[in-house]
C-alpha cells in the first residue's frame, strides 16, 4: 500500500483564502473562493483534480502501451472538469479527457483503444466514477 498526502489550510470566512499543499512539498499554492469562482489567480479543487486524473491517465496509458511493446515517444492529456454552479450546492458534473499522443507502430484505432482501457482503469478514473458523465472527447495520434 502506498499513501500519499494533501493538507489544505484555510484562513478567515468564506472570503477569506488559504493555501493547499502537496506531501512533496513540490504543489504550495493559494486557493480562494475568488478563484474557484470568479477566475481569480490561484487554484481550486477542481483544477487539481484535473491535473490528478490527467497525470494518472497518461501513466496508465503509456504503462499500457509500453507492456505490450509499443514505442512510446510522447504523450500529452488534459483531463476538463466541469464544476455545475446552478444549483443549490456545486457539483462536478462532468470529467472530459482528450489525449494526444506520438507511439510508433500502432493505428489510430489502436490507440483509441488503449484510449478508452485507460480511461476505465487508471487509478484516478475509477475514483472519479461517482461523476455523472466521463468522457474521452479525443485520442489522435500524431
Amino acid at each position: 500500500m502506498i499513501n500519499q498526502r494533501g493538507t489544505a489550510v484555510w484562513n478567515g470566512d468564506i472570503k477569506g483564502s488559504g493555501e493547499i499543499s502537496t506531501q512533496s512539498g513540490t504543489v504550495k499554492a493559494p486557493y480562494s473562493v475568488g478563484a474557484r469562482f470568479e477566475g481569480q489567480k490561484g487554484t481550486n479543487p477542481e483544477e487539481l483534480i484535473g491535473a490528478a486524473h490527467a497525470g494518472c491517465y497518461t501513466m496508465f496509458l503509456n504503462s499500457i502501451l509500453s507492456k505490450d511493446g509499443k514505442a512510446v515517444k510522447h504523450l500529452h492529456t488534459e483531463s476538463k472538469v466541469t464544476l455545475d454552479t446552478s444549483g443549490d450546492v456545486p457539483k462536478v458534473v462532468k470529467i472530459s479527457l482528450s489525449t494526444e499522443g506520438e507511439v510508433e507502430g500502432i493505428s489510430q484505432e489502436e490507440f483509441q483503444q488503449y484510449a478508452e482501457k485507460a480511461k476505465e482503469n487508471c487509478p484516478i478514473s475509477v475514483l472519479l466514477k461517482a461523476v455523472p458523465e466521463m468522457e474521452l472527447a479525443s485520442a489522435k495520434l500524431k
